[in-house]
């Protein structure tokens, strides 16, 4: 069979099957991966991996005979690798017995033999369970310039603009196959060329507009493409404080799950945009701006699909993509003023914050005070995926509310800002 991409000689080698079956059906995935988007050579993998599928259910059988003959085959992960979060906690997040049992028996009783597979081809640690695997807690922070193989949309866009490391959105398992070929196809967000601005995005709000609404909005309106956003700066600054790299975290979120965002340039602010300016806009660049009035309209726009569209809410998800260190201590805050504001002790709805394993750990070790404050307002600290426990048919009928316009895209949970997620939480209700 002749590919488009050419090889050398030590790939054609290993295609051919130099170091065994396995690994020629690895590159071959690869080879045939990068014909179809028009790559013509590999490019060095440089940065750890991540993977996106972190959860044992049972459809995903296929994916367990690949771990299985690559286990096999001696094969792992060239770098040690971060994965998705859990999607149960039953200790944290309650589930009532039915609900239980689709989880452990249903969905996802293959976790426990799942992880096991993990750490055989290169998990990280027990802990290595986040979508924000760039967090420097969690020790899987890219360079700039390094080139990745991952698959989790909200940590691509996130490494590609605010840390300036190059990476596609590929999908899962294929990212798993870079990290052990230690190699990718070259083509689109890896080259200068596809790393350029399609869409100018003009920031004309009044006010700093809400993260998840931003992002929604850019990435409803370029789908796929790169934008360049101008004007964001005069809110957020021209420098990456973690205030500031935890707003784009929330914000490029919502581009990649909203539309299909893998990049964003933000001018005076994100490295590229600092380094090379109005050079990355293409010169067909067409233009789209965003004002407050803009922003409400998108946000009237989210259909509300609860099954009873009147009924009062009985969870809160804060957390996805999961939280940082910083945003954890804000939370903490935003809910002893609205507390204090509506003279209760305790938030009156089911309430999960979600943050990595090792960000929990370090706001627990060296903020005990907010820690404690959470959990005596009646909330709760997970690593869970919200959007893998909404899978649960039976969870997913739950009227569930959040600040993610990510969850709400891909589940039916209702979508609120920050300060209205805090409002209904504490007082139960609507």
């Amino acid at each position: 069979m002749e590919y488009r991409m050419h090889l050398t000689d030590e790939e054609q080698a290993i295609l051919n099957g130099s170091q065994g079956e396995t690994m020629a059906k690895i590159v071959k995935t690869l080879v045939l991966y990068g014909d179809a988007f028009g790559a013509t050579r590999f490019v060095p993998v440089t940065g750890q991996g991540h993977l996106v599928t972190s959860f044992g259910i049972s459809v995903l059988k296929p994916v367990f005979s690949i771990m299985d003959e690559l286990i096999g085959a001696g094969l792992k992960a060239k770098e040690p690798f971060t994965l998705d979060p859990r999607p149960i906690d039953y200790k944290n997040v309650k589930c009532n017995p039915i609900e239980k049992l689709i989880f452990s028996k249903i969905l996802y009783g293959m976790q426990g033999s799942y992880e096991a597979q993990l750490q055989k081809i290169g998990l990280k640690s027990e802990k290595s369970f986040t979508c924000t695997c760039y967090l420097d807690e969690v020790e899987n922070t890219p360079g700039y310039g390094d080139v990745l193989s991952w698959a989790e949309s909200s940590a691509v866009v996130y490494a590609n603009s605010v840390l300036g490391a190059r990476c596609n959105r590929n999908s899962g398992i294929i990212e798993l196959f870079g990290s052990i070929f230690g190699k990718v196809p070259e083509f689109d967000l890896l080259t200068d060329e596809g790393r350029k601005a399609k869409w100018i995005v003009e920031v004309r709000c009044e006010t700093k507009p809400e993260a998840q609404v931003l992002g929604s909005a850019i990435g409803m309106k370029v789908m796929e493409d790169v934008p360049y956003i101008k004007g964001l700066d005069r809110f957020l600054g021209m420098e990456l404080t973690d205030g500031v790299k935890a707003y784009l975290k929330d914000m490029g979120a919502a581009t990649a799950s909203n539309g299909a965002v893998g990049l964003y340039h933000i001018e005076n602010l994100t490295p590229e945009a600092k380094e090379q300016g109005d050079a990355l806009i293409r010169e067909d660049a067409k233009t789209y701006v965003i004002d407050d009035a803009e922003l409400k309209r998108v946000k009237d726009s989210y259909p509300v699909i609860w099954k009873d569209k009147n009924a009062q809410p009985d969870r809160c998800f804060i957390g996805c993509p999961h939280l940082s260190y910083a945003q954890l201590g804000e939370w903490a805050d935003r809910f002893a003023a609205e507390l204090k504001k509506q003279g209760k002790q305790k938030v009156g709805l089911t309430t999960i914050l979600t943050a990595a394993p090792e960000v929990l750990e370090h706001f627990q070790r060296d903020n005990q005070a907010d820690y404690d404050r959470l959990l005596s307002f009646g909330v709760k600290l997970s690593s869970i995926c919200p959007l893998m426990y909404m899978n649960n048919p039976l969870c997913g009928k739950r009227p569930v509310i959040t600040n993610s316009n990510k969850l709400r895209t891909y589940t039916s949970a209702r979508y609120f800002t920050d300060d209205e997620i805090a409002a209904i939480a504490v007082k139960g209700g609507f």
